[in-house]
Parts: C-alpha cells; sequence; structure tokens
C-alpha cells in the first residue's frame, strides 16, 4: 500500500488538490447566496382580516434593513381602460374656514404613508374597497360596495411600491395584483399570483429611477398630476 502511495503519489496530489477547489468553490458560492440573501430586499404586499375588498391592504418589510417608502401607486384596470393614482398620501378633507399655515402637521403619519418600515415591520394602507373608491371617485364613477353603476367593470387592481433599500442609491419597488370579480352584490378580491413580484434587478432599478424622476418632475399644481384615466380606443 505504501509503495502504491509513493508510486502515484502526484496523480494523488492533483486530485487531492482538486477536490480541496471543489469543496472551497462549494463554500464560497454557499457564503456568496447567504450574503446575497441578506441583502436582497422583500416587500410583500397582502391582504389582512378578510378575503375580499374589505380586507385590509398590507405592506410587510421582509428585509434584513429598513425600506423608506417613497411612493405607492395603484392601478385600477377597467372595462373601458386604467385608471392610476399616487396613493401615498391619505386624502385630506377641509372644513371651512381652515387655513394652511404652512406648518407640518405633528404626526407626519396622519397625512402620508411615505416612511420608512423597519425591518419586519409593516404597515396598512386602508382597506382595498376604500383605494378601489378613491381611484373611482376621481374619475367620477358612481360605486356601490366597490361595485360601479352602470355597464363599467372593474377587473384588476394592481398596487407598486417604489422605496430605497438601506444605503443603496438605487430605488426598488415591488408589486403585486388583485383580480376584481362581482359575486351577487359582492366584489371579490383574489390575489393574481401567489407571490409579491420584486423589482430589484439592475434594469428594474433603472426603469424605478426614472419613473421616480417623473413623478418628481410632475406639476403638483394640477391635479391630474398622479392620476388619468387611459381609455381603450373603441373599436
Amino acid at each position: 500500500m505504501y509503495k502504491w502511495i509513493a508510486e502515484h503519489h502526484q496523480v494523488l496530489s492533483v486530485c487531492a488538490s482538486f477536490g480541496s477547489l471543489i469543496i472551497w468553490l462549494v463554500y464560497a458560492q454557499l457564503l456568496y447566496l447567504g450574503f446575497r440573501r441578506q441583502r436582497s430586499p422583500r416587500l410583500i404586499i397582502n391582504r389582512g382580516r378578510n378575503k375580499d375588498i374589505n380586507a385590509l391592504c398590507l405592506i410587510s418589510n421582509m428585509s434584513a434593513e429598513s425600506v423608506f417608502i417613497e411612493y405607492i401607486i395603484a392601478e385600477l384596470e377597467t372595462s373601458e381602460g386604467e385608471i392610476t393614482m399616487d396613493v401615498t398620501d391619505f386624502e385630506r378633507e377641509y372644513s371651512e374656514g381652515d387655513e394652511d399655515d404652512g406648518q407640518p402637521p405633528l404626526d407626519v403619519r396622519e397625512n402620508t404613508r411615505q416612511g420608512p418600515i423597519e425591518s419586519g415591520g409593516f404597515l396598512h394602507i386602508g382597506t382595498f374597497c376604500e383605494l378601489i373608491q378613491r381611484l373611482a371617485r376621481d374619475e367620477n364613477i358612481k360605486v356601490t360596495d366597490g361595485i360601479p353603476q352602470g355597464e363599467l367593470e372593474f377587473t384588476r387592481l394592481t398596487l407598486s411600491l417604489i422605496g430605497i433599500y438601506g444605503p443603496e442609491n438605487m430605488p426598488i419597488g415591488a408589486e403585486r395584483s388583485f383580480d376584481l370579480t362581482v359575486s351577487g352584490n359582492r366584489l371579490g378580491l383574489k390575489p393574481a399570483s401567489w407571490d409579491t413580484k420584486q423589482l430589484a434587478s439592475i434594469r428594474q432599478r433603472r426603469k424605478l429611477r426614472k419613473r421616480v424622476e417623473r413623478l418628481n418632475a410632475t406639476d403638483f399644481s394640477s391635479s391630474s398630476s398622479f392620476r388619468h384615466m387611459a381609455r381603450k380606443a373603441d373599436g
């Protein structure tokens, strides 16, 4: 045995070196995957408390670090086109005699959903019914319990998030769609996919950055800055 090892020690040495290289490559790959998993942002959009449009719209941060939510965009698909709106800020109602003194509110969370979500934290942006009614109201569409009156039909609601993850400069995003179906006098809500789509690739982040630039450059003096109805062409 010793004689055989002595005769083939060079071959055995090459095999041992090759085996060690493979082990180190596998170990390095595992370390890289673990590091990548820790650094990858992950936002979850889901429904809570109910299964229909009266469910709360929940946004959870499953990333290793905080995520600053910058924009929340809602898109309502109808039988006549799409309604898109920035729903980051709450709707504000002013009573007669109210004045804007230019001072920020004591609790910013009372006026906007923009802000950081800690790792493992979540927030809700109201019910899906409230979101649908807000989009419909902006287009003067009359709805009852989320169901439009007349021949118009609501088919899908898509929510998109744009935020900043940790110290990174490029924005990240997430989106999820929910199918809307009428059953009797109720509007059903069903996720179109089992998970939230993460927008974290280099290409997707570049598109998100351009979108943020367009949103930031929009004329805020116009009430339709982030709201529009893109109607389908007849025929």
